[in-house]
């Protein structure tokens, strides 16, 4: 073979190689791999500055560092993931904790806005007459129709005290409207629960808004009270449910099943593993348990939902859940801001995964209507409950 050709043949697989390994950074040896990256940082920085000097108006240099990671992340086309600046990680923290500030609602994505999923009672969207079911199309005059759940949802918050306006469409309406709305800081209400005579018989209702931290305890409490009240069955409801941390999910499903899997976490980079019960059933296995569920019931409500079913603990009563077998994790940067990324697919004990959009099918179908005052679906879960007892 000829030198030129040796030389060819060299130049081809040099490039091939080059492609590939332009494409899987991480398989490049370490020094040749911190090059690239400061080469890629260094452009990244070429570009900022080239608009700090030549934009025609002034800029934000953080503003602009944080859209280009922000860019980065959507650039993966998942709903779910997402990077946070500081100052919306600091928000989103608050959410897992259960308080917050803003005006007073659970939302979820919409491909127009967000749509409100629930109100809190004697919040400031309930006195601007904002109501479950209604779309949020724009925060302060910015559309927010395809917009990043976390990022739509931090723009409505804001510290106590200022206000935010909102253009709110509700469905059956000719038009929307635009309405002010103050903040406040908003406790959310994890649990709600009651009694209820079904048949002759209590059943108690147990009412939870978030995977909080904390809201396996909140469930236990109220499920206590309602047995030492003599609640011969227990519906819990997760209508409107967004989800939440996986550990809470884990917890509130081991009130109701005391040993044996809950959900198995699976991931490209991640070994199967398999959350199981811890231990703290607080019901004997006869006392008959609902789930009832709704559009709005996502992620960790559906895997409670998922375990229950599979376990044969609970009947699923509702409609199909929102769909969200996914894992998010987050890991916090070194500029205070996080970085939300899906990991992983969740399996249900019978091996199903909740795929996206399709959620969890109801045993017993009950759907709700928004436009009457009565609630239309909870009567169904007690008397599902109720019959067991007969």
């Amino acid at each position: 073979m000829s030198r030129g050709v040796v030389a060819l043949v060299s130049a081809v697989i040099a490039l091939a190689v080059g492609l590939w390994l332009g494409g899987h950074p991480a398989d490049l040896p370490g020094p040749v791999r911190d090059t690239f990256v400061q080469e890629d940082r260094a452009l990244r920085a070429e570009i900022i500055d080239s608009i700090d000097d030549n934009f025609y108006k002034p800029v934000n240099n953080g503003k602009l560092e944080d859209a280009s990671l922000k860019g980065i992340v959507e650039s993966l086309d998942d709903p779910y993931s997402s990077y946070l600046t500081a100052k919306e990680a600091r928000q989103f923290d608050e959410d897992v904790s259960g308080h917050f500030e803003g005006v007073g609602m659970n939302v979820e994505q919409d491909r127009r806005g967000l749509k409100v999923l629930r109100v809190f009672d004697g919040s400031p969207a309930q006195d601007a007459h904002i109501q479950s079911g209604d779309l949020i199309l724009a925060v302060d005059g910015r559309p927010i129709a395809g917009v990043n759940s976390e990022v739509s949802t931090n723009r409505i918050k804001g510290p106590a005290g200022t206000t935010v306006v909102l253009r709110v469409f509700t469905p059956g309406e000719s038009s929307d409207r635009t309405v002010k709305v103050k903040r406040e800081r908003i406790e959310v209400p994890l649990t709600r629960s009651r009694l209820v005579e079904k048949d002759g018989h209590k059943i108690g209702v147990v009412e939870l808004m978030a995977f909080s931290d904390g809201a396996h305890q909140l469930v236990s409490r109220d499920i206590k009270r309602l047995r030492d009240r003599g609640a011969e069955a227990i519906v819990l409801d997760l209508r409107g449910n967004p989800g939440g941390l996986l550990l809470e999910g884990v917890a509130v499903s081991s009130l109701f099943i005391e040993k044996g899997p809950i959900v198995s976490v699976r991931g490209r980079h991640r070994a199967e593993r398999t959350h199981d019960a811890v231990g703290d059933a607080i019901l004997p296995e006869s006392v008959p348990v609902a789930v009832l569920v709704d559009g709005g019931s996502a992620s960790a409500s559906e895997i409670v939902t998922g375990a229950l079913r599979d376990r044969h603990r609970a009947t699923v009563v509702g409609t199909h859940t929102f769909g969200k077998g996914l894992v998010q994790e987050v890991e916090r940067l070194s500029n205070g801001g996080e970085l939300k990324l899906t990991t992983a697919h969740y399996y249900l004990p019978d091996g199903e995964t909740i795929i996206t959009r399709k959620g969890i099918k109801p045993q017993v179908r009950a759907k709700d209507n928004p436009d009457t005052p009565r609630d239309e679906a909870l009567p169904v879960a007690l008397d599902t409950v109720a019959s067991k007892l007969r």
